[in-house]
């Protein structure tokens, strides 16, 4: 008996983990069947993202290196540089200003008080961080030993060293052809232990869906529903309408073309709630099915998921206007503008992994004076939101590797 493609496999997953995580959800947390079910889903879903995490660092190092190195010509290598860094750029002030304006339009959270949430702050204490302070992090987690940054999973870290490698390899050119030869292997040896991970995609996946859905708030996610609205309805503007157009202005494919040769990445990127761990599955996605050039892919994919993020840009940005009018402040138009900047600069910097947004909106909040306590507003939401735009994120890295693909064969 033939098996349905890996694809359908993942989808049916998918279905199956939101409809019995619902049952589980009717049936209350203190059933044991409940328990169970949760614990057992725990364990397959922490045994999938634990096994993409081990492939991650690997993967980041030689995918980037190669990539560089494989950009033979110096010309070639700093076009894809600059147009990778324009695209994520744009696409990301376009999603800021989308959710911005949304915002300001519908104004979630007007008429609410901060009081109707006094429990959630109460229980909440906020890491203070300062723009200047986000800054000298920042910068100061660039450069790091790469061999403690290897070992402890740092991957932007990782990304500076790999990109520095690789670029030396192009200096050095025949010189070091033995280890970009052995870079080549081990990336090679990684795409194939990718493989044998996504056999385990569609059980992994439903583990994930049944503890999420399960155990979600739906008293708060009631009170907050115009702003749950607001963001998943941008949030889907933008992935749906914006990239697919983007997608087809500069490379004429269509967005079901698109969505037929990445929905396994997709799909897993909604699930996991992490870019970082969804790395592998996009980059193998982006190579054999959309047909991205492995040099330009193990560059553009790595790098989008270490700093190119829409949805969690448009939804920091957004957020921070709603908690302006939950405290009853009305921010003006510098202020919009420091958000618009902080929102950019913070989505930079999350790292790839669930609700890491939640962190570096301290940093957008503080800087309009807006009280960085009340994101413990935001908890009982986040994860249900940070499944669609991590989604938004990392086909945004891969509507990028396609546009970047076709404008520097065009130049």
């Amino acid at each position: 008996m033939k098996l349905p493609s890996l694809n359908i496999q993942i989808l049916i997953g998918a279905i199956f983990g939101v409809m019995l995580g619902l049952y589980f959800h009717s049936l209350g947390a203190e059933n044991h069947v409940v328990n169970g079910g949760l614990y057992v889903a725990g364990l397959v879903g922490a045994l999938f993202i634990d096994l993409l995490k081990m492939i991650l660092i690997p993967l980041v190092f030689c995918s980037i290196s190669v990539g560089i190195a494989n950009l033979r010509q110096h010309q070639q290598m700093h076009r894809v540089w600059v147009t990778t860094l324009l695209f994520f750029v744009s696409s990301m002030a376009i999603a800021i200003v989308l959710g911005m304006s949304a915002s300001l339009y519908f104004k979630p959270g007007s008429g609410l008080h901060l009081a109707m949430f006094s429990e959630a702050m109460q229980s909440f204490e906020a890491k203070q961080l300062p723009l200047p302070e986000f800054f000298a992090q920042f910068l100061h987690g660039l450069f790091v030993n790469p061999f403690a940054a290897l070992s402890q999973g740092n991957v932007l870290a990782v990304v500076m060293f790999a990109l520095i490698l690789g670029i030396a390899l192009v200096m050095g050119g025949e010189r070091y052809k033995n280890i970009l030869s052995l870079l080549q292997e081990v990336l090679e040896i990684t795409m194939s232990i990718v493989g044998w991970v996504m056999r385990l995609a569609p059980f992994g996946i439903a583990a994930l869906l049944i503890k999420l859905v399960a155990v979600q708030d739906v008293a708060m996610l009631n009170t907050l529903a115009k702003f749950v609205a607001v963001v998943i309805g941008t949030t889907l503007l933008h992935g749906v309408v914006i990239l697919p157009l983007i997608l087809y202005l500069f490379t004429g494919k269509s967005p079901l073309w698109f969505w037929r040769g990445a929905r396994e990445a997709l799909v897993t990127a909604f699930a996991t709630s992490s870019s970082s761990a969804t790395l592998p599955i996009t980059l193998r996605c982006t190579t054999q099915h959309l047909q991205v050039k492995p040099e330009i892919a193990g560059f553009v994919i790595p790098l989008g998921a270490t700093i190119n993020m829409d949805g969690t840009a448009l939804y920091e940005a957004a957020a921070a206007l709603f908690i302006a009018n939950l405290v009853g402040v009305d921010l003006n138009f510098t202020q919009q503008l420091i958000v618009f900047f902080t929102a950019m600069i913070a989505a930079i910097g999350a790292p790839g992994i669930p609700s890491a947004g939640m962190v570096t909106m301290v940093m957008v909040l503080q800087s309009v004076g807006l009280p960085a306590e009340a994101i413990a507003i935001l908890l009982p939401i986040d994860r249900l939101l940070d499944t669609l735009r991590t989604t938004v994120n990392v086909q945004g890295d891969m509507v990028g590797s396609l546009v970047v693909q076709k404008l520097v064969n065009k130049s």
